[in-house]
């Protein structure tokens, strides 16, 4: 783990992460297959002053980009708390199974220690699910539902 690294994401990193989001939102990971506007503004929202997300980037020993995270900031009026949501989590598939998610779960966890920590899974995902209930993520009990804005 002494050859890897998390930072938080830079402008400079735009390409390389939206490189990585093409595969990520392009995988079975992923239900939304997203779209190059939605990538630019997610990584714009991370690595400005925008209150509501925040992106990270792991890196290699020699400063190359092998995967990133971004997470949303919200508040939970059924916990009462502040929300943390780990909305990407992707590794290039080479450094996967080398500890770099509870890196991020770990860091997450340091960052925001009095907050809820949630995120989503694909139910067929079951290595993510293996890692995330390791980390200390158990299963709710009830499906997420979503309706998304009429666009004019």
């Amino acid at each position: 783990m002494d050859d890897y690294s998390l930072r938080p994401m830079e402008a400079s990193d735009k390409t390389a992460v939206i490189d990585m989001m093409r595969g990520f939102y392009a995988s079975e990971a992923v239900h939304s297959n997203g779209s190059e506007e939605v990538f630019s503004n997610d990584v714009d929202a991370c690595v400005s002053d925008c209150p509501f997300a925040s992106g990270y980037v792991f890196t290699r020993e020699d400063g190359s980009i092998c995967g990133y995270s971004m997470l949303a900031h919200s508040f939970s009026t059924e916990y009462g708390r502040p929300v943390i949501w780990i909305e990407d989590l992707f590794l290039e598939e080479d450094e996967r199974g080398k500890g770099l998610g509870v890196m991020l779960f770990d860091m997450v966890k340091e960052k925001y220690p009095d907050h809820i920590h949630r995120l989503e899974v694909e139910e067929t995902n079951l290595h993510a699910i293996r890692v995330y209930k390791k980390s200390g993520f158990t299963t709710l009990p009830y499906a997420g539902m979503i309706r998304e804005p009429e666009h004019k």
